[in-house]
């Protein structure tokens, strides 16, 4: 597999949410690729136990990884750690703005909730592009962004409306990101949505066991390089229980109630639920 031109040893990575989970799983590949790598998350102990694992995996060991405190709420933050990664490195091959929170709520519910979730995993991305991009651009270098975002902001199922808006937004703003990289005049940096199944992390973990059905970090972030080595902006995983098939599927009907007039969220709907097992019969079985 041709790995991205970003992805060579001696570059540098710099991952949001890296103390755990999917961020945690990329700059550990990263590093054992022979990148540099800045660790950002928000302070205290996960962060720096996690970039104390990474230098000891990476070529240059501490001088090669930086643990960089981020709230990527904050603008000032992430223009901070964009400061420590420049200083230390003199540039950024790879900015994987991943850094995310969970557990929003209601549409008329949760306002200090749903605000918290959309300025983490909407803001922080947007925070992302806007403090790196036109740096990485003035490298003319290969560079890729890769946003981290969900099928919830896809097929945006009921139950967490806040963190389904907030994924949503994100695909938007990574759409838009690769369209306009893509009319810069000579640019060299490519946009990736990555988008994850079912997978065990700290997030979605009820318990000290994964289950059966999810996916870990790893076989993400192996997907995630596998995909951004094909040029794939949309990275979407299965899991051990949803094949592509499925996902498919599942995102066309979402799509189609649009262009049927049907009820919102039909996939849902007591009227529609023949219509969509219909819809699914075809699909592959895990």
């Amino acid at each position: 597999m041709t790995h991205h031109p970003a992805l060579t040893p001696g570059r540098v990575a710099v991952v949001t949410g890296a103390a755990s989970g999917i961020g945690l799983a990329a700059a550990i590949r990263f590093a054992r690729m022979g990148l540099k790598v800045c660790l950002a998350d928000l302070d205290g102990p996960a962060l720096h136990e996690a970039a104390a694992g990474v230098a000891a995996l990476a070529a240059g060991g501490k001088t090669d990884v930086r643990a960089v405190p981020t709230d990527v709420a904050k603008l000032d933050d992430v223009q901070r750690l964009k400061q420590v990664a420049y200083e230390a490195f003199g540039e950024v091959g790879v900015l994987m703005n991943n850094a995310g929170v969970g557990g929003g709520g209601k549409p008329w519910q949760d306002y200090d909730r749903w605000r918290r979730l959309i300025e983490v995993n909407l803001w922080g991305v947007i925070h992302g592009v806007q403090a790196f991009t036109e740096a990485m651009l003035a490298q003319d270098t290969p560079c890729a962004i890769v946003n981290t975002g969900s099928k919830q902001g896809i097929t945006t199922p009921p139950g967490d409306a806040a963190y389904n808006v907030s994924k949503a937004g994100v695909k938007v703003v990574t759409e838009q990101l690769a369209h306009e990289l893509r009319n810069v005049p000579g640019c060299k940096i490519t946009a990736h949505l990555l988008i994850p199944g079912y997978t065990f992390t700290g997030m979605t973990a009820r318990g000290p066991e994964k289950p059966a059905e999810a996916w870990t970090a790893d076989q993400v972030v192996d997907l995630m390089i596998d995909s951004m080595g094909r040029g794939d902006f949309y990275v979407l995983c299965p899991d051990n229980a949803v094949t592509r098939e499925v996902d498919e599927r599942r995102i066309q009907w979402a799509a189609d109630d649009l262009i049927r007039n049907r009820p919102a969220l039909s996939r849902w709907h007591p009227d529609y639920a023949e219509a969509f097992a219909a819809h699914m019969k075809g699909a592959a079985k895990p």
